[in-house]
């Protein structure tokens, strides 16, 4: 399991490296604020249901609600903020795109 925890924050190290513009010399920065996403997302509600009022309705003014969308869906947070900003509160709608988003990124 701690080999699973140091796969997930080397990863997301080298995203923030790559998301800072790949300047290098923040290497333990990184590798810090990589530990401390990953712990946050370890504790986060497994679904979108858990994690969303029974209205289905998203803030887009709250930020743990762009952290939240930016986690489950695998966006950066720039990118889950202009989804919610976009779409408004329909949830359904925004978990799509963001997920249309990071596969277009794959391919």
């Amino acid at each position: 399991m701690d080999d699973d925890r140091t796969e997930k924050i080397r990863q997301r190290a080298y995203e923030i490296f790559q998301r800072e513009g790949g300047i290098l010399g923040n290497h333990e920065r990184h590798w810090h604020q990589a530990e401390l996403e990953i712990d946050r997302e370890a504790a986060l509600p497994l679904t979108a249901d858990d994690a969303l009022p029974k209205t289905r309705e998203i803030d887009s003014a709250d930020v743990q609600t762009v952290e939240a969308l930016a986690v489950r869906t695998g966006v950066s947070g720039d990118e889950a903020q202009e989804l919610l900003d976009r779409l408004g509160n329909d949830r359904a709608a925004i978990e799509e795109a963001a997920r249309s988003l990071k596969a277009k990124r794959r391919s």
